[in-house]
């Protein structure tokens, strides 16, 4: 049995309503604001990662001088490399 003609205008819709369906879910979340509503994460992690910096800078430099260094002893280190690696879990969240 011959096989019956396909209607090209038939796909060629299919394929409109395809595209026009994704068309319109890309503005959605473009209208939403989804690439850009985690503006926050840079500021933040870089912000704890020069903390986490400072802090073991500050320790080697100066704990001397600041008593609640001196008693916190070794524990500074631990504090400054948490804080970096917070930093780099912050990181996670940036789209």
């Amino acid at each position: 049995m011959p096989e019956s003609k396909s209607r090209p205008q038939a796909e060629a819709k299919r394929r409109q309503k395809r595209h026009e369906q994704v068309e319109h879910i890309r503005q959605e979340k473009s209208q939403k604001g989804l690439p850009n509503e985690r503006r926050w994460v840079p500021p933040l992690f870089i912000s704890v990662a020069l903390l986490g910096v400072i802090w073991i800078v500050v320790w080697n430099v100066a704990a001397q001088y600041l008593p609640f260094m001196l008693s916190l002893g070794a524990w500074n280190m631990l504090i400054g490399m948490g804080l970096i690696a917070l930093s780099f879990v912050l990181m996670t969240f940036w789209k």
